[in-house]
């Protein structure tokens, strides 16, 4: 099976968020898993700036984006132990700036930069000698290819028979535009309609993919039935409701080979289940001399890492600090950057109990490995939450996770229970209701199954044995695959 992944950033290329580590991982292991893959990304600047075996070919072709054309440059890059393609599509007046997307506001013209690189993608496959089986793209940057496959490229012969994979990695990122936008895509304006690719007078690019796609996946089960309901699908609820028989929630996988407490360079002592406790401790006593401390003290260690925005329930946590910092019965390390007044009320509180909390505003991924090894606790007491990795990465280094019951987390993460405990499943505590005192009641209860010994190296034991590993969430991607092949390609409605 031939596969063409399609996405706006993947590691070690470029990246912002956890769609770079999805795109990144993916094709590996699709590969091992006997798929014939090839990624497509922006060629970036940040691309040039890394030390990467980036060469040019010798394709080049013009695209037309409204009344203008743009030269596409054809990169390709070989990576080390991994055997699928990487093509790269440089344009400088695209691709060449600071970020991505834009710093504190995206980029004006990101519709012209994305409708581009669609519409390149359709280009630089239809030039391959082999057809491809299934074209997969992710999230709104690419959302346009499959609407380009059935609308302008239908008669290529090497992209007739391919079917269209969309995934929805956040369906509160859209793509929206203004109408004139419409222009640049080289569509019929009939197509600018309710049904298909306008959305309240506006151009909604992620609607064009879940209309065009010929399959709908999204990064857990339970995050694929909330985002058909309000508020969870974000206005696009219906159409999704619509395609409810196309959609299926996969749980991302995550690098076990960089998160490995057996092998990882970022933490002083390796470790696996058989000698948690003394990895854990190194852990503590490394992560207290980062943090100033002399040595580290006996209370649980309860940490939040991530970024500091309210769907991650920042605001929870601030007044979580608040209420129990003076309590004596923890201790608290948060870091992560992001709304600038989760930053200050975290300095702030951080200064009134400097004996219970740490905070370090920015993100560090030797700290954050070192965190997640030196931690009892993780909270993620998110208000909303598609997939969520950090608690993946918890169960690899024996921290117990505290998750409010949405999205991915609901998938993920077993509550503590006598029923659990006693089938051997659970694997951390859960609570429903996004409020401050939901999450205390959360956190007392961690810390109570933290004081029964036993109980708590059944909770590490359990969480460290299971496989979250991107080759489990390949396999069902292949079958998702599978299910397009066999099925026919979605009709083009033609709204009159």
């Amino acid at each position: 099976m031939r596969v063409l992944q399609v996405s706006s950033e993947a590691t070690p290329f470029a990246k912002t968020g956890g769609l770079a580590d999805v795109a990144g991982a993916l094709p590996d292991s699709l590969g091992r898993a006997g798929c014939d893959c090839t990624l497509v990304v922006p060629a970036y600047r940040e691309v040039f700036e890394k030390n990467l075996p980036i060469q040019k070919t010798n394709i080049q072709f013009s695209v037309p984006v409204g009344k203008r054309t743009l030269e596409a440059i054809v990169y390709s890059c070989s990576l080390p132990n991994q055997n699928h393609k990487v093509f790269l599509v440089g344009n400088k007046h695209c691709f060449d700036r600071d970020t991505l997307y834009g710093g504190a506001e995206d980029y004006t013209d990101n519709a012209e930069r994305f409708i581009f690189f669609s519409r390149a993608v359709m280009e630089l496959a239809a030039r391959q000698p082999d057809p491809f089986d299934i074209i997969h793209c992710h999230d709104w940057q690419t959302s346009l290819v499959p609407a380009y496959q059935k609308l302008l490229y239908k008669s290529w012969p090497t992209l007739s028979e391919a079917r269209s994979i969309l995934t929805i990695h956040n369906v509160g990122y859209q793509g929206m535009f203004w109408h004139w936008d419409m222009l640049l895509t080289g569509f019929h304006w009939k197509y600018f309609n309710w049904r298909q690719l306008e959305f309240y007078g506006q151009l909604n690019m992620l609607k064009a993919g879940i209309v065009f796609a010929d399959q709908i996946t999204t990064v857990s089960p339970t995050y694929a039935k909330e985002i058909q309901a309000a508020p969870g699908g974000c206005g696009l609820e219906g159409v999704l409701q619509e395609r409810a028989s196309d959609l299926t929630g996969i749980v991302n996988g995550i690098d076990t080979k960089l998160w490995n407490p057996k092998a990882d360079e970022f933490i002083p002592c390796h470790y696996g289940i058989d000698n948690v406790q003394d990895g854990k401790y190194a852990a503590r006593v490394a992560l207290a001399a980062r943090l100033g401390h002399a040595a580290p003290d006996e209370r649980p260690l309860l940490a939040f890492v991530g970024r500091l925005a309210e769907q991650k329930g920042v605001s929870l946590v601030i007044d979580l600090l608040h209420r129990m910092a003076g309590s004596g019965m923890a201790r608290f390390v948060v870091l992560g950057a992001g709304d600038p007044q989760f930053q200050e009320s975290l300095k702030i509180v951080s200064s009134q109990y400097p004996e219970a909390i740490d905070v370090v505003i920015g993100f560090d991924e030797v700290l954050a490995h070192l965190i997640q090894a030196a931690a009892d606790i993780l909270l993620m007491p998110s208000q909303y939450e598609p997939c969520g990795l950090a608690q993946l990465y918890a169960f690899r280094y024996g921290t117990i996770p505290i998750v409010r019951a949405t999205g991915g987390l609901v998938d993920t993460v077993v509550n503590v229970s006598d029923q659990t405990c006693a089938d051997g499943t659970a694997s951390g505590f859960v609570f429903d209701a996004f409020e401050p005192a939901t999450l205390e009641a959360a956190v007392r209860q961690a810390i109570d199954a933290h004081r029964n010994t036993k109980l708590w190296q059944e909770l590490i034991r359990c969480v460290m044995q299971q496989d979250w590993s991107w080759d489990v969430s390949a396999r069902k991607y292949q079958e998702v695959y599978s299910q397009a092949l066999a099925n026919a390609p979605v009709d083009v409605v033609d709204v009159r």
